[in-house]
């Protein structure tokens, strides 16, 4: 026989404190990306344009970069 637990009322959901701390993990990790990409951009911005071929960039490469997208 099966039995069937009736007392508990979020089934397939998630309490509000366990979405809450994921909201706020969430803005932390987004926050924390951010930084990280600005940071890029500041370092490789000060660089020369030498400096930036030695290392197989060109100023337009920088956001791209930056936000972790490949560049070719």
């Amino acid at each position: 026989m099966a039995a069937f637990d009736t007392t508990r009322t979020t089934y397939g959901t998630s309490s509000l404190f366990g979405r809450l701390t994921t909201m706020i993990a969430n803005q932390l990790a987004a926050i924390v990306d951010w930084n990280d990409a600005r940071s890029t951009r500041e370092t490789l911005g000060q660089l020369s344009d030498r400096e930036l071929a030695d290392i197989g960039l060109c100023r337009g490469n920088i956001d791209a970069v930056a936000e972790g997208k490949p560049v070719f």
